[in-house]
This record gives C-alpha cells, sequence and structure tokens, in this order.
C-alpha cells in the first residue's frame, strides 16, 4: 500500500479541490478522505503543501521507435513524460517505418509493457504516409491502434481523406491532423512574417494552416467524424474550430505549450530551438491560442514532442529539423502561462491536460475517486525551478535555463512510483 498524506486534491472530473489523504491497494485508489493507517502502508508519500491530480495524458508525441532511436526511444519517452506528470501518452505514427502495419504496431505495443507508464500508439491514416491508399484501419485498430494520423504530412486529397473520416466514424476512433498545406510553404518550421524576411527564409504563412483546418472542419461535419486538429497555431484556425463546433461538428484541438508561450522572435533568440511545424507565430495569434483555451474551443494541450539529436539542432534554419521537447515542462508552463496570469484555473488546466485528452480516445477515466485508478501526478504549483537537464535523449528545448512555476514531485501510475523528484533531476 502507498499513502499519500495531507495533499490538495484537485480532480477535474468532479470539478472539486479538497484537503485529503489517499490509500492506494493493487493499483487503485482505495479511499479517500479517510485518516491514514501508517501502520499498514508499505509507502508514504508527504503531500503537504503540494497538488495531488490525475495523472496527466499525452495525446501527441514522437518517441521515435522503431527507427529513429539515436533521438528517443519508447524507454527514454517514458522516462520523460513520467519525469513530468504524464501517465498515458500516445505515440504519433510517423517512425521508421511508420505504423502502418501490424508488424510495426505489434513492435511499439510490445515495448510498451517495458515502461512503467500508459504508452499508445496511433496508426498511419495512409500507407507509408503517401496520401494515396488508406491503411487496413480495421484490422490496426483491432490489434490496438488507438487512433490515426499522417502527423507531419497533411492529407491532400481531400477525396481520400473523406474516405478515411468515413471510416474513423464508423470504426468510433479519431482521426488526428497536421494541418499545414505544403504547396503554400517555402521553407517550413518559421512562420512567414517580418522575422522570416529578415533571416530570408520564406517560411509557412498562417493560410497554410487556416486553409486546412476549413477544409477538414467542413469534410468532419459531413462525415461525422471525431477530428482532432493537431498543434493548433493560428487566430484563423482557432476561429475556424470555433465556428465549426458552433455548428455541432465533433472537431476537438489540442494547443501546444510553445505556442501559448512563444512567438516567432524567439526564432531570433533560440535559432534552431524555435524551428517547428506549425512553427510559432505573432503575438495576437499567441493570445488567439489563449483564449481559445480560456473559451472551451481548444479542448487539450498536447505537447508534439519531438526530440532530435544536438548535431541535427545545430545545422543551420534551413536545414536544421523542426519541433522540440515539451514532456518535463508542459505542466510547468501551463502553470506558468495560464494559471499564474489568471487565464486558467488549476482545476481548468487539469481539465485539458488530463479529463479531455483521455476523453478523445476514449480512455478510463474516473478523476480522483475510491475504485479509479491509481495513475496520478503530484506536484508543487509554487515552486520555481530552472530545467538544466532532461531524461529524453534529446535536450532540444528553448525553456532550458529559463525559471518556470510549478514543479512535478511524484508520479505515480498503476499504483507505482514511477517518479520521485530529486535534486539533481
Amino acid at each position: 500500500m502507498i499513502g499519500i498524506r495531507g495533499g490538495r486534491l484537485v480532480d477535474p472530473l468532479s470539478k472539486t479541490e479538497k484537503q485529503a489523504d489517499l490509500l492506494i491497494e493493487n493499483g487503485k485508489i482505495a479511499a479517500v478522505g479517510e485518516p491514514l493507517d501508517e501502520s499498514r502502508c508499505e509507502q508514504i508519500v508527504d503531500a503537504q503543501g503540494l497538488v495531488v491530480a490525475p495523472g496527466v495524458v499525452d495525446v501527441h508525441v514522437h518517441f521515435r521507435d522503431p527507427g529513429l532511436t539515436y533521438k528517443e526511444d519508447i524507454l527514454t519517452g517514458a522516462a520523460a513524460a513520467a519525469a513530468g506528470g504524464f501517465t498515458t501518452v500516445i505515440c504519433m505514427a510517423n517512425t521508421k517505418p511508420p505504423v502502418d502495419n501490424e508488424e510495426t504496431l505489434r513492435y511499439v505495443l510490445e515495448k510498451k509493457k517495458e515502461t512503467g507508464i500508459h504508452v499508445l500508439t496511433c496508426a498511419c491514416v495512409t500507407k507509408g504516409m503517401a496520401g494515396r491508399e488508406l491503411t487496413d484501419m480495421e484490422r490496426l485498430r483491432e490489434l490496438g491502434a488507438a487512433g490515426f494520423t499522417d502527423d507531419g504530412i497533411p492529407i491532400l486529397d481531400e477525396g481520400l481523406l473523406c474516405s478515411a473520416m468515413e471510416e474513423a466514424a464508423r470504426l468510433q476512433v479519431p482521426i488526428s491532423l497536421h494541418e499545414e498545406d505544403p504547396r503554400l510553404i517555402e521553407n517550413n518550421g518559421i512562420n512567414r512574417r517580418a522575422v522570416s524576411e529578415k533571416l530570408g527564409l520564406g517560411g509557412s504563412p498562417a493560410e497554410a494552416e487556416i486553409t486546412m483546418v476549413e477544409r477538414d472542419c467542413r469534410l468532419a461535419e459531413e462525415t461525422g467524424a471525431a477530428l482532432n486538429i493537431q498543434h493548433i497555431s493560428t487566430a484563423g484556425a482557432v476561429d475556424a474550430v470555433r465556428r465549426s463546433k458552433q455548428r455541432g461538428s465533433r472537431v476537438t484541438a489540442e494547443a501546444a505549450p510553445h505556442h501559448f508561450t512563444l512567438t516567432d522572435q524567439a526564432v531570433l533568440t533560440y535559432g534552431t530551438l524555435a524551428k517547428m511545424n506549425p512553427p510559432l507565430r505573432t503575438e495576437n495569434d499567441r493570445l488567439a491560442v489563449i483564449e481559445g483555451l480560456r473559451d472551451g474551443t481548444i479542448d487539450m494541450i498536447a505537447t508534439d514532442h519531438a526530440p532530435h539529436s544536438a548535431e541535427e539542432k545545430e545545422k543551420g534554419l534551413k536545414d536544421a529539423p523542426s519541433g522540440i521537447i515539451g514532456l518535463e515542462t508542459a505542466l510547468a508552463l501551463g502553470i506558468t502561462q495560464l494559471v499564474e496570469p489568471g487565464c486558467l484555473s488549476l482545476l481548468e488546466l487539469m481539465e485539458k491536460m488530463s479529463q479531455n485528452p483521455a476523453k478523445l480516445y476514449h480512455l478510463p477515466y474516473q478523476g480522483i475517486a475510491a475504485g479509479a485508478a491509481a495513475d496520478l501526478v503530484i506536484f508543487d504549483e509554487k515552486e520555481v525551478w530552472t530545467p538544466e537537464r532532461f531524461h529524453s535523449k534529446s535536450g532540444n528545448s528553448p525553456f532550458i535555463g529559463k525559471k518556470l512555476t510549478g514543479r512535478v514531485r511524484y508520479t505515480i501510475c498503476g499504483g507505482k512510483l514511477v517518479y520521485e523528484a530529486s535534486e539533481q533531476s
């Protein structure tokens, strides 16, 4: 048994906050609020002054396994997730080979058993992510694919995407899309505005995202598909999702912490560490993303954890790959950028980071209650800390050396302590 003593329970499912003890037994929460019999506990976690909340869920990570494990693998990715308070993550399918076949899917699902958290994976929408032929979505779903995505490569063939949405709707699984029209982009990863002009790079205009989001919201409305707009970054796309929801669609949207924290000006300071797809946008776009989170247009926060080697990121802005890691700083950025300024309450932040992501993928979610799975994060919402090193293999983050508020102290998954902070972590 594990006893958690004196924590402030923040439960988005019941929308309650209260001071209470927890007892964990056989992977479940055995009791809430009852005085702990510490003599029966194998371990006591002193949560005085700390927040106890359901483990956070990330619906958008890249663990690079198989094929690119010098950047990350399932074990190191899971360790990074646990250090960030995540008890469930959903991997994207753009590995090498991609998850478009039974063999690769089985590999990922088998490898996840070696981690201490719940690692799920999407499968590809199209074979080879080539946008020409659908995968056997039904079979891949039967084998355990959590959903479908060609993340990183937008699907331009409208008819093919419509068929994919119809199949996803029939299978009752989400389809998640990266929304940037490559036909409008010259050198991706940088917003096409003043910064890209100063650097002599074409960049990716806001219209590349907006037009794709508008199209795909329409297709989702026509097919009844549960469409998830990945890492939304522009004011126009937020407005498009808002309008689609008002029309009764099943469209959801995710925002990445870097998009509600930084603007394209960061590229001038951090170089390739601020290069990502979709790119960092303008201050107006950043504020629109925050407003979308505040008013419910954007349903969840997802990291788009995208590890790359130092050698890759040391290339010039034109040649370096896009993406940053995010699992170990996401909760802190949510507190620093959204809770402290009063944009979201802590309860609302946990809804965006645990309840809503779990709902999208039909994951069991019972909050903090007797009988619920003991998947929990315990954190100090007031602690100021500075990220200096990561459990990830990669360190491609513009937030290294930056003061953040809110630090994960413990992560518990399936009733087992899978992460405990130390002064060196």
